[in-house]
């Protein structure tokens, strides 16, 4: 029986991927994304990320993939989660509110030219739509990884990657895929 619970799990998640490989509009999405974070290290910005829970982990993660490194060793790039300081972090939700932990920062260390990558399986997480809110009023560019609906955020990205499905784990599944794809594509451009 868990052997076809697993199985049945890794179908499903196989199947979302397979609905977005099949779409060139989707795959479009991920290749403007590569384009505007390449462009944005190559004119010596910075590409930051912000998410909760799991889609903080994965921030984090895609986040060091750049600083540190992907494939080859190279350069580090200025790239960074914007929830590691957790003094600030939960100086600010309780002087302010949790909502506002992104967009103060964002409104702190964030220049027209950089790249604010948002995550968000709902697309309606407060923090992070007020960080989006405050980047478009800089200029800032902003890149949103969502589920389906693409909720909030899908009006205040300027590339929404929506992963077509309502399954949160199957979502971040191919977050962590989208996020990958995006760090080898845009390493290979800077670092040929």
């Amino acid at each position: 029986m868990s052997q076809q619970k697993i199985q049945s799990i890794i179908e499903s998640s196989i199947a979302v991927k397979q609905q977005y490989v099949a779409d060139p509009a989707f795959l479009q999405k991920i290749d403007t994304a590569v384009t505007l974070v390449a462009t944005a290290f190559k004119n010596g910005f910075k590409v930051q990320f912000c998410g909760n829970g799991g889609s903080a982990a994965d921030a984090q993660h895609l986040a060091a993939e750049f600083s540190g490194r992907f494939y080859k060793n190279r350069k580090a790039l200025p790239s960074d989660a914007l929830h590691c300081n957790s003094s600030y972090v939960t100086a600010v939700a309780n002087d302010y509110s949790y909502d506002d932990i992104y967009s103060r920062l964002v409104e702190g260390t964030m220049y027209k030219g950089d790249v604010l990558v948002g995550i968000s399986t709902s697309g309606n997480s407060g923090n992070i739509v007020k960080a989006f809110e405050m980047a478009k009023s800089m200029g800032i560019v902003t890149i949103g990884f969502t589920g389906a609906l693409g909720g909030k955020m899908s009006e205040l990205s300027d590339v929404l990657i929506n992963v077509p499905s309502t399954d949160t784990p199957r979502i971040q599944e191919s977050h962590i895929l989208i996020g990958h794809i995006i760090c080898e594509l845009v390493e290979a451009q800077l670092f040929a």
